[in-house]
């Protein structure tokens, strides 16, 4: 049937991680035919002995322990490559990181261009103003003001208040009882009906 979609599926596993898991498994297939003829050896080495030819079995002893020794050599080989995988998965995940570092600090530095510590600052300096600005409304609105407050705030209204009406001086002479008329004009009401309209 094949891939739903058409595409092959990439292997996560490189060559070089191929390579070192033959070698592995290469190793621990020695291992165990070491292992399988280790004990047959041994078998054998009984029957020697049972048979009285201790020279044979001496000699198939000797062989044993040199097999078990390649065992041995064979398990550090086996622990050193499984080590040198984590070793390089390690190496790759460390780059990936320093790889996202280094995209990272590119981010910053380009950031860092668009906006200087004094536009910061100056932002920061506002919204510290208008936030302030808006504490004191809230507190005006909520009536926490206390009566000191309210005090101060009535005083300085007079006072604005006073500044804004800056009557004429009133005249220190008396009025005249009746005012002159300089030239007659038709339909014109007099004083006296104006002020009673």
């Amino acid at each position: 049937m094949g891939n739903l979609f058409g595409r092959k599926r990439r292997s996560r596993v490189t060559e070089q991680d191929r390579a070192v898991l033959q070698q592995r498994d290469k190793l621990r297939q020695y291992q165990k035919r070491l292992s399988l003829g280790l004990e047959r050896e041994r078998a054998l080495a009984r029957q020697l002995l049972k048979d009285g030819k201790k020279e044979k079995a001496m000699l198939l002893l000797k062989k044993k322990r040199y097999q078990e020794q390649l065992l041995d050599k064979t398990e550090n080989q086996i622990s050193n490559l499984e080590r040198m995988v984590q070793d390089i998965e390690f190496t790759q995940i460390e780059m990936k990181v320093i790889e996202g570092l280094k995209v990272g600090n590119e981010c910053l530095n380009k950031m860092h261009q668009v906006m200087s510590i004094e536009e910061v600052e100056r932002i920061i300096g506002e919204t510290q103003d208008a936030v302030e600005y808006q504490r004191q409304i809230d507190e005006l609105l909520a009536g926490s003001l206390t009566e000191e407050d309210e005090d101060a705030i009535l005083e300085e209204l007079n006072t604005i208040t006073q500044e804004q009406l800056e009557l004429p001086e009133v005249p220190s002479e008396p009025l005249p009882d009746k005012i002159p008329e300089a030239s007659p004009v038709k339909n014109r009401p007099k004083p006296e009906l104006v002020a009673a309209s």
